[in-house]
């Protein structure tokens, strides 16, 4: 393999970042992806040093592509494509028999069309349905997506779960917490609105049939997902192509087109990266601070502090108690006075999804 013949693709998305360098043959050489938890800069760098310490300095092309990488290629003064263009690129070479493609990422969910031409639809601005609207149903759950994937195996029934919305998907899941459905119906039931809002909201009618490639972050480490996928849309498995590299096909289509860009070293990429970590982002407006120093932080407390309920002890007091119980969807609050108004006791706590076995213990 010539040092000069390597690709690399860099997708940096709404959530992860995925580095892939490909040799001349399209074979990956290098693939990792990691959360970048919105410090992308840092996180670039950290993968760019680790593929350079794998494979050491070597000559590539390079691109950069994904919702947030547009303004780090200006920084970097690297080249940009278009993250669609990049996938479609790499389906095209990788996955030429595919019929249609579906793909969901950290906050955008595509839905692609490749015969008799390309169509492509997208999200909008709303992340429902794709890869943080998952993270958000699983905190509700007190796990993460693989335990919701985990959960969701075992699951019997499936329950109508809004999906567009996170706000809404609570508010349908919260009252099956508390009337206590099993836990795994629920995370299945999350997987199948997940496919509802892609099939409705991006298909709009038109019908998904063929051989379909599952391609994402999602989609990849959570095949519970997929699988409501395929028997929503009654795919066999010869139909339904789950390739092992789904999360990186949008790196790897980067790194392909790249091959028409300008050579540098790896090295020189990981030189940018730490020079820019000592730029001054002049791009970035920062709002004024709530407070200039710590007299005006004290006068905001002492202002705040002058209207308060008083308070007493309630190891010391005896006498009537008035007590005040507020069960909420998601919370418990209870509040116990004395016949003069004074707090005595007060409680705030998760319910847990169980009302009824609640202690109101502080």
């Amino acid at each position: 393999m010539s040092i000069s013949s390597l690709l690399l693709g860099l997708d940096v998305g709404s959530t992860t970042v995925k580095l892939v360098i490909l040799d001349s043959d399209g074979i990956p050489v290098i693939k990792i992806c990691e959360r970048h938890h919105t410090d992308i800069k840092n996180t670039v760098l950290e993968l760019t040093r680790q593929a350079c310490h794998e494979i050491g300095d070597c000559t590539v092309t390079a691109l950069i592509t994904g919702s947030a990488g547009l303004g780090l290629s200006k920084r970097l003064g690297m080249g940009f494509i278009q993250e669609v263009i990049a996938c479609n690129a790499a389906i095209e070479r990788f996955l030429p028999d595919t019929d249609i493609a579906i793909e969901l990422g950290g906050e955008d969910a595509k839905i692609t069309y490749f015969k008799n031409g390309v169509e492509q639809r997208m999200n909008g601005i709303c992340a429902g349905g794709t890869g943080a609207f998952i993270d958000q149903m699983a905190v509700l759950l007190k796990t993460d997506p693989a335990g919701l994937n985990a959960l969701a195996a075992s699951h019997k029934v499936i329950y109508p779960i809004a999906a567009r919305c996170g706000v809404f998907a609570k508010s349908d899941i919260q009252p099956l917490l508390n009337e206590g459905a099993a836990r795994e119906d629920i995370a299945a039931s999350i997987f199948q609105s997940v496919v509802n809002q892609t099939i409705s909201g991006l298909a709009c009618g038109r019908p998904i049939r063929g051989k379909i490639a599952f391609l994402g972050g999602p989609l990849h480490h959570l095949p519970e997902l997929r699988q409501r996928f395929k028997e929503t849309l009654k795919l066999s498995d010869e139909n339904a192509i789950c390739p092992d590299d789904a999360q990186f096909f949008v790196a790897m289509g980067a790194a392909l087109v790249s091959a028409n860009s300008k050579e540098q070293s790896l090295n020189s990429i990981v030189n940018l990266l730490t020079n820019l970590e000592h730029t001054p982002e002049d791009d970035v407006h920062h709002l004024s601070p709530l407070f200039t120093g710590d007299s005006e932080l004290e006068a905001f407390r002492l202002r705040h502090s002058g209207r308060r309920v008083p308070v007493r002890e309630l190891n010391s007091y005896s006498g009537p108690g008035f007590l005040g119980i507020d069960a909420g969807s998601t919370t418990t609050k209870a509040v116990l006075i004395d016949d003069e108004g004074n707090i005595i006791y007060t409680y705030y706590g998760s319910n847990q999804g169980s009302l009824l076995n609640q202690r109101l213990r502080s």
